[in-house]
């Protein structure tokens, strides 16, 4: 019996790896709950930008560049970033010719915020941070010209529910930018993604318009739509 008891041990230990791996590391704490996703990025804030290297061409070519040009009728618009990190868009969107508006960045994690203010200083006035829930924007119906999430849609508790806040507080005619996630790791992701289908239907039954995917990372898609009204 012996030899069973210790193979049984050790699928065990093996088993509880694995479990530790996917809640903590492949999931990043999103079936732990809110508390569990915000203290692992407050965690990880100071290392985040060196493990993500973002290319600031790549970043203008899909998305800042684009944003600029969607936002062209604006003389001056206001940006909503949603789970900025650290500060990510608003410091490539800020640098775009052009963009003469500004850009608050929205995130739960004071970590990952605090790195972005350090970021985001010397473009002073035109750029904000607050933080705060995904889930309870504290804004006006029809504040923003744009309102951006970015690889951050399926971390969050409620998808739909955050889409819907990200719907009201954006003007009509008003542009949504945000990641889908997809590939083989989206199925680590029971509950929180959606194929380009489903997630283009969800859009849409949110009063979105132009709802269009476009290829961007291996893991994500960019999806664009438009807020019906304009």
């Amino acid at each position: 019996m012996l030899p069973i008891v210790l193979v049984l041990l050790v699928l065990a230990a093996v088993g509880g790896v694995w479990l530790a791996h996917w809640l903590l590391i492949r999931t990043e704490g999103v079936f732990l709950g809110r508390r569990v996703v915000v203290w692992l990025y407050d965690l990880a804030a100071g290392r985040y930008d060196a493990i993500k290297q973002f290319d600031p061409d790549t970043e203008s070519a899909f998305v800042t560049w684009p944003l600029r040009r969607r936002l062209k009728a604006w003389p001056a618009p206001l940006v909503l970033d949603v789970a900025t990190g650290t500060g990510r868009l608003p410091y490539f969107l800020l640098q775009e010719p052009e963009f003469n508006g500004g850009v608050i960045g929205l995130d739960a994690s004071a970590g990952m915020l605090a790195h972005a203010q350090v970021k985001l200083a010397p473009f002073g006035d035109r750029a904000a941070l607050v933080r705060q829930s995904a889930l309870d924007l504290p804004f006006g119906e029809a504040t923003f010209a744009a309102v951006t999430c970015l690889e951050a849609l399926e971390f969050l508790p409620d998808t739909p529910g955050a889409l819907r806040e990200m719907v009201r507080v954006l003007q009509p005619g008003g542009v949504l930018l945000v990641s889908r996630r997809q590939g083989a790791d989206a199925s680590y992701f029971l509950g929180h993604t959606y194929d380009r289908d489903a997630f283009e239907e969800l859009l849409g039954g949110l009063g979105l318009v132009d709802v269009r995917s476009q290829p961007w990372q291996v893991d994500y898609e960019l999806v664009w739509a438009t807020r019906s009204g304009g």
